[in-house]
């Protein structure tokens, strides 16, 4: 019986240390930690509702709101059509910059794609997302109706 009671209070007491250590997980999120911090005026890059072979280029805009400088050590499409470029250099603290990302406007259909960038922040890759609909480019031709024979024109 002692056994039988001493096993249920260590399983409870183990329960509640888990229960306390996942209540403390969001504790420090808020708090400001010393070093580089990207933050973004959106994670998203809208290309909206755009022709075929449009513009490729669009941007996202970011300052360092830390106290050290920033470093981009990467930053990479989630595919070959979504291709990134970066500041090498150090963004200083107060600092804005930007990274621009070019899609393959000539492809047809929606954009769902992300862009993942590595700083020296540490922790995970920051996310963003590039979305939109390319239309296709009306064929050659069909902006003006082909004439057809009648009685005034037969050819």
């Amino acid at each position: 019986m002692k056994k039988l009671l001493f096993f249920f209070l260590a399983f409870c007491t183990v329960g509640i240390m888990g229960l306390e250590a996942q209540a403390n997980q969001g504790v420090f999120k808020d708090v400001d930690m010393p070093g580089p911090k990207m933050t973004f005026e959106s994670t998203t890059v809208d290309y909206g509702t755009i022709d075929q072979s449009s513009e490729p280029l669009r941007v996202a805009k970011f300052t360092n709101t830390g106290d050290e400088p920033l470093v981009i050590t990467n930053a990479k499409g989630s595919c070959g059509c979504t291709v990134p470029k970066w500041p090498k250099e150090p963004i200083m603290p107060g600092e804005s910059a930007q990274i621009e990302i070019r899609y393959d406007t000539k492809r047809v259909g929606p954009i769902n794609k992300t862009v993942k960038i590595t700083t020296n922040e540490g922790g995970d890759p920051v996310v963003l997302k590039v979305i939109g609909k390319i239309n296709a480019a009306p064929a050659e031709g069909e902006a003006v109706p082909s004439a057809k024979p009648s009685l005034i024109n037969p050819n």
